[in-house]
Formats: C-alpha cells, structure tokens, sequence
C-alpha cells in the first residue's frame, strides 16, 4: 500500500489508496485550518506539518506506535497562544478516527497496557464504547515541552476523548524527564488504541457489546469539556452523548 504523500500548509495531498477504515476530515475556523486523513489499517506512514515541533513529534509517534497510516497538516492562531491549535487538532484527529472505526463492528473495543520509556512509565486503559470520559493523570515540571506548553497536553486528550467518544485513562506510573513522560502517554495512547480497534479474528462481524449496538455520536449539539484539578490527577468529565465536528459550535 503507497504512503502518504509530501505536503506543507499551503497544499493537503490525501493518502494514497486509503482502505476501508480510513476517514477525512477538515475544519476550518478564523482559529484553525486543519486537514486530516487516516487509515486506522496502514502501517503507521505519516505526513505530519504543524507550527509546534514537539506537536508534531508526537502526532508522528502516534501514527508509528498504533500502525496507523497518517496525513494531517495544521495551521492556527499562534499569534493568540497555542490553545487553539492544540486543541481544534486533538478534536479533528479524534474526529477521522471515530470516522474511520465506523460502527465499530469486529472491534476488540478495549484494550490496556504500559509503556516504559527509559526512566518513565505511561499506562492506557481504553475502551472505544462511544461514551467520552478521560482521566489524565500526569505532571509535568516545565512549562513547555519543546516550545509545545505542557499544560496543553491534558486539552489535547480532551479534545480527542470528546470527538472519537471513548473511555480514555492515561496515567504517569514513574518518570523525571518531562519529554519521555510525554512521549510515553501518546505512544501508551498509540499502542492501547491500535488493540482496542483491531478486528477479532473470531468475531469480526459482532457488534461488541452484549446490547448489540455501541452508542452512536454524531447527532444533537457539541458538548463542553469540564476540566478540574483532582488531589492526585486531573479529571476531564464530559456530559453524555459526544458530538461530531459536523455540528459542531466552538463551546470556550
């Protein structure tokens, strides 16, 4: 199967022969410009282009460690801060996955599993049961990762939880170098998202869930992220039900 291919933020080239399980998907605001395409099949090619390096070190990582064939090129409000950027890119990313799951129907659904990253250790349990809940328990000691700030990364999650509408938790278990403890989330995220959105070989054509249907999104308003400091962790709850960028109004 052919890559992706080369681009910059002035032109989009699609992958090429994307399968089955691939989406687009597109957002453009006076924030952001974001184009994204994804083959949750491939075999973790990627085109990545945004204004924050460490950003899109991270989006390439993902794209390696879940074997997903990725093209995404970004453009925000950088003049502003990067809130925007990170966020609206963590939502559209979020978006062509659940696109491309579809139904979800073969799907192993949940999968978990720890990361080790030199002196760090990142956990993921996830489970893809479109009802978006995150728990995100990490700390970092710097103010930014590269020049990506680090308290962005918990919006980023957010975001993505919201738009793919899944049962995400990530958790730091050890780690000192706020680069590793980042990396080692995403390709946590990475690695537990490819198990949880691999066909069963036993029972591809089952929806997984003995009620016969996972609930759909995509339908009704956008839904407001709640984001709050817990003692120990930081807990992102959102309301019942997620939403799709196709109806979506920016909630701030």
């Amino acid at each position: 199967m052919a890559g992706p291919v080369a681009r910059d933020h002035g032109s989009f080239g699609r992958l090429e022969a994307p399968g089955p399980r691939s989406a687009f998907v597109e957002r453009m605001t006076r924030e952001t410009q974001i184009r994204c395409e994804v083959d949750l099949d491939g075999v973790g090619r990627s085109a990545v282009s945004t204004p924050i390096g460490f950003l899109t070190h991270m989006l390439e990582a993902f794209a390696r460690h879940a074997h997903v064939d990725l093209a995404i090129a970004v453009q925000g409000d950088l003049e502003v801060d990067q809130h925007h950027t990170v966020e609206d890119t963590g939502l559209v990313l979020g978006e062509a996955l659940r696109r491309a799951l579809g139904d979800r129907r073969g799907i192993w659904r949940t999968a978990s599993l720890e990361f080790p990253m030199d002196e760090t250790r990142a956990a993921c349990a996830i489970d893809l049961s479109g009802r978006p809940f995150l728990i995100f328990d990490a700390h970092f000691t710097r103010d930014h990762i590269g020049t990506l700030a680090s308290d962005l990364l918990v919006e980023f999650f957010a975001a993505l939880t919201n738009s793919l509408a899944a049962n995400l938790h990530l958790r730091l278990c050890c780690g000192e170098n706020d680069h590793h403890k980042a990396e080692a989330l995403f390709k946590a995220f990475a690695r537990a998202f490819e198990l949880a959105a691999a066909i069963h070989p036993r029972a591809a054509a089952e929806i997984p869930s003995t009620k016969g249907a996972l609930d759909q999104v995509g339908v009704g308003t956008a839904v407001a992220t709640a984001v709050r400091e817990a003692t120990a962790a930081r807990l992102v709850a959102t309301t019942s039900g997620g939403f799709s960028l196709d109806d979506l109004e920016d909630v701030r």
